[in-house]
């Protein structure tokens, strides 16, 4: 790093008008901060670089990549085997019957490989963490500290949008982009984007309180920190539906990819959807700008479905609610606990357990170390957040939910907790066992008599195109908002693949 220790001429001005002694403490200790801020980016930069191998295994473990009703391995390869590309990963598991061949998602991973060989020369520097001042002396004789500079767009290669209705297989072309990376990029994440937004408030909270009153940009250092821990980011189920997130991701990304990190992320919706309707949406419109121009817009939509394929289902549900299925259900969960309360027990079953995050504790009504298991009630008729799932699914991979009723207008928030509780476990794999009032795909079903008739030619559309019937479901009056049709019918196919015997199989192992 090349230090300059000449002051700007008119600081020097200034500078010769203090008392001699004034001017050799000044001029000492702008010396001092100039080389400890040369020191310490040096630092940075070894600490980082041999850290990185670490925070990167640990930042986000890679979704299984399921597809056509089979599971196909998301699992890296180990050291010291060769790792595939993304287009010998797709052509190895279809050859070994693990996907099933198809043009339009070849072409996909086609565009993944572009990325992929792109990435292969790309190693952008670190960040370095400009000097911090406690004085005005010292701000004005922070020699050699210039603004945080940029990468040209042009030396950066550009990331992928990847967008489409559910089941398009959108997680598994990102697990199998993430998965066949090559070994050198450590730096790298990827994460469901409700818990990387989770996190980003967190980091963004920490920040203002680390710049106390002076105020200042509490973005620049989360930026700068997240930059720095991965620049590769891989972002699943990506998506906009309140002010903070969007004003927050505005700054953000901006900063992110003047940085050089490559963004790949998978969506329901086109970017020009993003937030559509949502309050000062104008002031968004840059950010949805910014990812059309950095990233590679990509429609996933086939037509086809993959979840919704043919499969055997296990029994992981049960209706209706009466003596015989509560029976079964019991002693389903009593063999996954070993049907012991005992404290002399290597895992014994504990009552009223409490999980804590961001300071508020969850109520774990009977659990042992990896199995938990809540009434509805008692899962959903509280106020619990997006966060608070992801907690539970953190701690535990096998989770009973029971007594689930048939979800009307008078519960609608409850379905709405639902919707994101079953996202949460479908992203951390659990292994997910329900009762319920009626068949499972048939819980948000509302009373015809309920039903409204201002439902727009539009979102007669959005259903169609999702193969949703309002007589079916009751989307005109349990669903009012296309951001809720979208998530009710991403919860129904999901809830269709985790009822799956390969999903049973494999989900609830951490």
């Amino acid at each position: 790093m090349r230090v300059s220790l000449i002051p700007p001429r008119h600081l020097l001005t200034s500078f010769t008008r203090l008392p001699r002694p004034a001017r050799f403490l000044v001029a000492s200790r702008a010396y001092r901060r100039t080389i400890n801020t040369a020191s310490n980016n040096k630092r940075l930069n070894s600490s980082l670089a041999a850290e990185q191998g670490s925070s990167a295994q640990h930042a986000s473990e890679a979704s299984e990549a399921i597809l056509h009703g089979r599971k196909a391995s998301s699992k890296a390869p180990e050291q010291g085997s060769a790792i595939l590309s993304p287009l010998q990963q797709y052509y190895k598991l279809v050859e070994a019957g693990t996907l099933r061949s198809d043009d339009h998602q070849t072409r996909i991973i086609g565009r993944l490989q572009r990325l992929h060989d792109d990435l292969a020369s790309y190693d952008p520097p670190l960040v370095a963490t400009p000097a911090t001042s406690s004085s005005l002396l010292s701000r004005l004789f922070s020699i050699g500290t210039p603004e945080t500079p940029s990468l040209p767009a042009s030396q950066v290669p550009l990331g992928l949008y990847l967008y489409g209705d559910v089941g398009t297989g959108k997680t598994m072309l990102m697990d199998l982009f993430y998965n066949t990376l090559q070994p050198h990029i450590k730096r790298k994440r990827r994460v469901h984007f409700h818990a990387f937004m989770i996190d980003v408030h967190k980091r963004v909270h920490a920040a203002k309180i680390k710049l106390g009153f002076d105020g200042g940009d509490p973005i620049e250092p989360v930026a700068r920190d997240l930059a720095n821990e991965a620049y590769v980011l891989c972002f699943d189920e990506f998506q906009v539906t309140d002010i903070a997130d969007a004003m927050i991701l505005r700054q953000l990304f901006e900063r992110l990819m003047n940085y050089g990190v490559v963004c790949i992320m998978t969506s329901n919706r086109h970017p020009d959807e993003l937030y559509r309707n949502g309050i000062q949406r104008s002031s968004f419109v840059p950010c949805i700008d910014l990812i059309k121009t950095r990233c590679e817009v990509t429609d996933l939509d086939s037509g086809t479905d993959y979840r919704r394929l043919p499969r055997t289902l296990s029994h992981v549900y049960y209706d209706p609610l009466n003596e015989n299925t509560r029976l079964e259900f019991t002693k389903l969960f009593h063999a996954f606990t070993h049907t012991s309360s005992s404290s002399s027990a290597p895992d014994p079953l504990v009552h009223n357990r409490k999980l804590t995050t961001w300071g508020r504790e969850i109520p774990v009504p009977q659990s042992t170390s990896s199995v938990a298991k809540w009434k509805f009630d008692e899962l959903c008729g509280r106020a619990l957040s997006a966060a608070d799932y992801l907690e539970i699914t953190r701690n535990f991979g096998t989770i009973f939910v029971e007594d689930v009723p048939k979800l009307g207008m008078n519960q609608k928030d409850m379905a709405r907790r639902f919707i994101t509780f079953i996202d949460a476990c479908y992203e951390n794999k659990i292994k997910l066992f329900v009762s319920s009032e009626v068949p499972i795909t048939k819980i948000f079903a509302d009373d015809p008599s309920a039903k409204t008739t201002d439902i727009s030619d539009h979102m007669r559309s959005v259903m169609d195109d999702l193969g949703l019937s309002s007589d079916a479901v009751g989307a005109s009056s349990m669903f009012t908002g296309e951001e809720e049709i979208f998530a009710f019918a991403r919860c129904c196919s999901r809830l269709v693949q985790m009822g799956s015997k390969e999903w049973a199989e494999s989900a609830g192992t951490h």
